[in-house]
């Protein structure tokens, strides 16, 4: 009998520690309209087609003292108070709070992004509307909380938790491949058509999928992976799609119906399909098969263990993430902003910038969470982190079970390590709104959240 189920049984806990934890599981479609901006501050093509839906799904777990939402939506981005406006509104319809409310992106680049404070700053230089479709943004959410306000009204009982994992086979590698100076030498990124940049060794990867399964029985309700990599094939032409995590998602529905099948994109940051991906359309069922193998096989590893509802907990750790020096000179932004003579992209992106560093700059902390079930432990984290975070969680809990979800809030940009910001490349140039400080303020806050009997 699990300790704790026999101290409730004692009178030294609450029951609710021996009470079954419930779950349900929601899903909402997210798919834009034609015409709708995607991605890349306006650097591929509006949406022209649709390949394959967008959704927005997850589980809603009931613990106590108040119900947690694990949110995941095949969009590329959620930022700053959008972040917050989702939370915000899922955690209402979840009868919670928004610390309880978790919201990440897969990443895909033929899909929305959404950071309304933003957009409000490119009102004032005539560019409002540019980012992403207003209406649809405010319909996707609504539809969403929508879903979770019915699945909410009907919990189902888990009697065990399932925890698994398995290699996936090329897929990812390390997009920055470094010289015999340290320096970054190729920027390998999601394709490549360099010979030479293909041929170079995967580099550091997270090599593994992870899932977490919720059983009834013999009979297995939702299971939840997680993997490190950008998930674009091909991209910037205006087909909507999920991409091949999608597809791969799709491929475990097609196997085993009646189950709920969630994904979250893990640190891939630093991490994409570029040695194994020239780019072609051909390749994307390619990659999603092998993705999909992995996930297929990581659910049949899955080792069961009976689970309570005081098995589960969750912790939040708000944060303060040190702004880039680049981005100090606020004016220097604003006027670069509002230059027409500049290209739109980089206008639109500059946005961003000074949207982040006015956050930072009123001391605006993003919130760390970890969900623990049983001996698991999954960290859900902001921005493109490198992989190095993901694979150093691990090391703070040997021999355990850890995952790790980001695109949290994707007001950061991506957040290198501090060596990498000496290293050279694309993922910590101007794309990285982030001090090299911030791995110190990342790594403490893992440890203290990872810490044992906290």
């Amino acid at each position: 009998m699990p300790i704790l189920r026999l101290l409730a049984l004692l009178g030294i806990l609450p029951a609710f520690a021996a009470e079954p934890l419930r779950i349900a599981t929601f899903r909402a479609d997210v798919t834009p309209p034609i015409g709708s901006p995607l991605c890349c501050d306006g650097g591929v093509k509006p949406a022209a087609k649709i390949v394959d839906p967008l959704s927005a799904r997850g589980v809603i777990l009931f613990l106590s003292p108040k119900p947690v939402v694990l949110a995941a939506v095949d969009w590329t981005g959620i930022s700053n108070e959008g972040w917050d406006e989702w939370r915000a509104e899922l955690a209402k319809a979840a009868g919670t709070d928004a610390d309880h409310v978790t919201v990440n992106t897969l990443h895909q680049h033929d899909a929305p992004e959404y950071d309304p404070a933003a957009d409000r700053l490119l009102e004032s230089v005539g560019l409002g509307g540019r980012l992403y479709n207003r209406a649809f943004a405010r319909l996707a959410l609504e539809r969403t909380a929508a879903a979770v306000r019915a699945a909410a009204r009907n919990p189902l009982p888990v009697t065990h938790l399932g925890l698994g994992q398995a290699k996936v086979e090329k897929v990812a590698s390390s997009r920055r491949v470094l010289g015999p100076d340290g320096k970054v030498k190729y920027s390998r990124m999601s394709s490549s058509t360099n010979p030479e940049a293909r041929a170079a060794p995967e580099g550091v990867v997270d090599p593994y999928v992870r899932a977490v399964s919720f059983w009834r029985g013999t009979q297995p309700l939702a299971v939840i992976t997680y993997y490190a990599t950008h998930p674009q094939s091909y991209y910037g032409e205006g087909g909507v799609s999920a991409d091949f995590v999608g597809m791969a998602r799709a491929l475990r529905e097609k196997d085993q119906p009646g189950v709920a099948f969630i994904h979250f994109n893990g640190a891939g940051g630093n991490v994409a399909a570029g040695k194994y991906n020239d780019g072609s359309p051909e390749v994307r069922p390619v990659l999603a098969r092998r993705l999909a193998a992995g996930m297929k096989a990581a659910f049949g590893s899955t080792v069961r263990t009976p689970i309570h509802a005081g098995d589960a907990g969750w912790r939040v750790l708000p944060v303060l993430l040190p702004p880039s020096k680049s981005l100090e000179d606020q004016d220097r932004l604003r006027k670069l902003m509002a230059d027409e003579s500049q290209k739109q992209r980089l206008r639109l992106r500059t946005s961003h910038d000074l949207n982040w560093v006015l956050r930072c700059q009123a001391k605006h902390r993003i919130p760390l969470f970890l969900l623990t079930l049983g001996p698991a432990a999954v960290l859900y984290m902001p921005g493109e982190l490198f992989v190095e975070y993901q694979l150093a969680a691990q090391q703070m809990r040997p021999g355990r079970f850890v995952a790790m979800a980001a695109y949290g809030d994707y007001g950061p940009g991506y957040v290198g390590t501090r060596i990498s910001y000496t290293q050279g490349g694309y993922e910590t140039g101007p794309v990285s709104r982030t001090d090299p400080g911030v791995e110190d303020v990342l790594m403490g806050a893992m440890r203290r959240l990872l810490e044992p009997g906290r």
